[in-house]
């Protein structure tokens, strides 16, 4: 089988634990490009979150936000935003307990609550700006995801509290909030069909619970060696971490370096 495109996460799987990538990253993207084969950026961050990330690998298309926001080479082709109703019921529900929140729309984010520790925790571990402050963002504003902060033994205050939202955990301090059924899987098959291309001409790299989809998804799912343990039986091969040359690993045995 040979592939013609390949997405790849960000963290944890293109940067390591210090949000750097690898020298051998670098090269291994640069080696794929050169075979023809089109790198795509597939994480949960906002395109604000990754600009400079892309430059350096020259990655020109990214499916980001898990789905909800796709872009080829500068065109947008695929939104998938959470409904004011939807919001709303999320923002009542976290005020009765305290929860703060994130929104993320296409150009920016903010919070609805002015300097929580955990929405200061959980965003400087992606070694970016913090959001600005502004309660009614959301109301004025598409929005793709949402970081809800809770911890894991609060999770059952909203088990069932919503069919119309899925919760992913990507940090102990905070969640993903998507719409449900969304995944990074949905923007990639938005961007396959407008290639011509079918999931068996994919190739996917990822590390995280946010992964599954993505890598049952395409023709070869490869799990970093560094993976949450929960992402392993998604994955079709299983690689080197990415401290340790996975990326480059993975396309040999993909064969598309």
């Amino acid at each position: 089988m040979t592939y013609k495109i390949a997405f790849f996460d960000i963290d944890g799987t293109l940067v390591n634990e210090e949000k750097q990538v690898p020298q051998d990253t670098i090269a291994a993207i640069a080696e794929l490009k050169e075979n023809g084969v089109e790198p795509v950026i597939a994480t949960g961050r906002a395109p604000y979150f990754f600009q400079p990330l892309a430059e350096l690998l020259g990655i020109e298309s990214f499916v980001s936000l898990n789905g909800a926001y796709v872009v080829y080479k500068g065109d947008p082709l695929y939104h998938r935003t959470i409904p004011l109703s939807s919001l709303e019921k999320l923002v009542e529900h976290a005020a009765r307990h305290n929860h703060s929140l994130v929104f993320e729309g296409s150009e920016t984010f903010f919070t609805n609550v002015e300097n929580h520790p955990h929405v200061y925790e959980a965003v400087a571990s992606l070694r970016v700006d913090q959001p600005g402050y502004d309660p009614d963002f959301w109301r004025n504003t598409d929005i793709y995801q949402a970081f809800l902060h809770c911890e894991a033994h609060e999770e059952p205050l909203y088990e069932g509290a919503f069919d119309d939202l899925r919760l992913v955990r990507w940090h102990p301090k905070a969640m993903d909030v998507l719409v449900a059924g969304g995944s990074k899987a949905q923007g990639i098959e938005a961007m396959l069909d407008r290639l011509g291309l079918t999931p068996a001409d994919a190739v996917a790299f990822g590390d995280g619970l946010n992964d599954k989809e993505m890598l049952t998804h395409v023709g070869l799912g490869i799990a970093m060696g560094n993976s949450h343990k929960e992402l392993l039986p998604y994955a079709d091969y299983v690689t080197a971490s990415v401290d340790e040359g996975g990326i480059r690993q993975g396309l040999r045995y993909a064969k598309l370096i």
